[in-house]
């Protein structure tokens, strides 16, 4: 078992480890420290109020802007190798997500086997309002989520609290803050390879939360009617005549909000590349997730990372200017292009991820 602390990773400081390794009783505990940059992932790599807020978007964005295109794509391959590894790790994985978690950060929690949230956790995956679209695996497991919850989740960009992530599935358990020490403690003293034996350990601390499953329950019935439309567009309108029929409902304000102030290509990508996952293992998701990212950083079919990155990054003028602007401007024949492999690059080569013969994940679930 390992379990990856919810404090920051990430810092600049060379005398400051990026990751701290602890191991107890054949326990391996492995703790994100780049606090003051919210845990974002380096090569190398948190402590502080983040699990992790996602990848190093700056950071690729300088390197490819000073260099070539290929150098972000180089960091990027080692994110999806990490989250690959982690998802096909032999031995029960648990992840303490007490903080922020978005991005990358959701790429290596939640493929793990158990995934711990607190009152102090918010989720979201808000890729497509930086001209991105939800990566690290998101096609895989937002795509397992119920109904189209996990279509709403990445058009959107909604947040979510921990027991809202326990509820819909996101999260195995829900447990206090305060009590996570307690529990660190008490899993260094079991079986590490033993799941049920570990489940036993969690349940002991975790909280249970009714309100939060009828809330979910309420939210699927629009959630599933506007999210299953076929296109972005059809999503779009529908989710506006659901605001305009329920004015009170806050989070389809949100959610609408979010949509509209989102990249129209990112949109569509995700929406594409999460109805291809819902049918397909992890390998081929990362494996999609990879071309599209070497594609949207070459800068030849679409410019909104770079324009996404530098509205709200660099200057934060929060006011990017997409290209094209409008849903019905972007063509399927760009999405299309978007999905293939770059065959005009003669050292380019698809994502290779190792053989690997189990899924911690999916067994740790049949155990709960």
């Amino acid at each position: 078992m390992q379990a990856l602390s919810s404090t920051v990773l990430f810092s600049r400081d060379l005398t400051e480890q990026p990751v701290l390794f602890e191991e107890h009783s054949g326990v391996r505990k492995v703790i994100l420290n780049r606090p003051s940059k919210l845990n974002t992932p380096t090569f190398e790599m948190g402590n502080g109020r983040s699990f992790c807020a996602g990848g190093d978007v700056v950071g690729i964005t300088c390197s490819i802007l000073t260099g070539h295109w290929s150098f972000g794509t180089s960091y990027y391959k080692k994110l999806l190798i990490l989250d690959h590894l982690i998802a096909t790790y032999k031995k029960p994985l648990v992840c303490l997500i007490n903080g922020i978690v978005m991005g990358f950060g959701a790429g290596i929690s939640m493929h793990g086997s158990f995934r711990v949230v607190t009152e102090k956790t918010v989720f979201a995956m808000p890729e497509a309002t930086l001209g991105h679209f939800p990566d690290m695996g998101a096609s895989h497991f937002l795509s397992k989520l119920p109904g189209y919850f996990g279509e709403y989740l990445g058009l959107t960009g909604a947040p979510l609290d921990g027991e809202m992530m326990l509820a819909c599935g996101l999260a195995t358990h829900f447990v206090f803050s305060k009590d996570l020490p307690l529990l660190e403690h008490a899993l260094s003293s079991v079986d590490p390879s033993n799941a049920s034996e570990i489940s036993f350990v969690i349940n002991k601390f975790a909280q249970k939360s009714n309100t939060k499953g009828e809330e979910l329950h309420k939210r699927l019935k629009s959630i599933n009617k506007c999210f299953s439309r076929q296109t972005v567009e059809e999503i779009l309108h529908s989710i506006e005549k659901e605001l305009l029929d329920n004015l009170a409902e806050n989070w389809i304000a949100v959610a609408v909000k979010g949509m509209k102030s989102a990249s129209p290509t990112s949109l569509k990508v995700f929406l594409r590349s999460i109805r291809e996952g819902r049918g397909q293992r992890i390998e081929q998701c990362l494996a999609r997730e990879y071309i599209i990212f070497c594609n949207i950083v070459r800068r030849k079919i679409t410019n909104d990372f770079y324009e996404g990155s530098r509205a709200t990054l660099f200057d934060k003028d929060k006011k990017p200017k997409w290209e094209p602007p409008k849903l019905e401007s972007v063509g399927s024949e760009t999405v299309d292009i978007l999905f293939k492999p770059l065959e005009d690059e003669d050292d380019w080569n698809c994502l290779q991820l190792p053989t690997r013969s189990s899924n911690s994940v999916d067994h740790a679930r049949s155990k709960l």
